[in-house]
């Protein structure tokens, strides 16, 4: 008497199924969020950087229009001051009070000896008094020869020489004697630093 086997109720295959499909189902549905959520921030950083550069342009547009009418100014002005230097002379001449005649050189930039080895630079801006425009002019094609000259002088300085009052006056005697020796006949009546930097 073998007693067949009666197929399980309904109701038991349901909860087994349905705990089933739902574990199948938890997986699908997070997958499909963070896909979403990653779609999601590349639609809104795409956006948010287009937006970006769609709006900025448009003021930079604007002031570019703006810049070349005013550019446009001052290198006509520059042409008209270029004629006028070439006719009147250099520019680094200025008159000074009694006819005295102020040539400014070019910066002096020269490394210098430091004590604990570490690289030092000195930048000096000098001006020379003249005692009138005829010695300008001897200045002018001799400039290559002072720049070198000075420039060498500079390179074999110390901090120390140029501390205090007495240093500062050393320094411009130095100057002055070197720009004479270069330019005699032609005298400089002093040497004026307008600036000086040791870094």
């Amino acid at each position: 008497m073998s007693k067949k086997k009666e197929p399980p109720p309904e109701d038991a295959e349901k909860p087994e199924g349905e705990e089933g499909e739902e574990g199948a189902k938890k997986k699908p549905p997070l997958m499909i969020l963070i896909a979403a959520g990653v779609g999601a921030l590349v639609v809104l950083g795409g956006g948010g950087t287009a937006a970006f550069f769609m709006l900025s342009p448009k003021p930079d547009a604007h002031a570019k229009n703006e810049k070349p009418k005013e550019a446009e100014k001052p290198k006509k002005e520059e042409k008209k001051g270029g004629k006028e230097g070439k006719d009147k002379g250099p520019n680094p001449i200025s008159q000074g009070p009694d006819g005295v005649v102020y040539y400014t050189l070019p910066d002096l930039v020269a490394n210098i000896q430091a004590a604990d080895g570490h690289p030092t630079y000195l930048k000096v801006k000098l001006a020379l008094e003249l005692k009138d425009e005829s010695v300008a002019e001897s200045v002018e094609p001799n400039l290559p020869r002072i720049t070198d000259m000075l420039q060498t002088f500079m390179r074999e300085l110390r901090p120390e020489d140029m501390s205090g009052s007495q240093g500062n006056y050393e320094l411009r005697m130095e100057f002055q004697r070197r720009i004479n020796l270069v330019i005699a006949p032609a005298k400089v009546n002093s040497v004026l630093i307008e600036e000086m930097l040791i870094n």
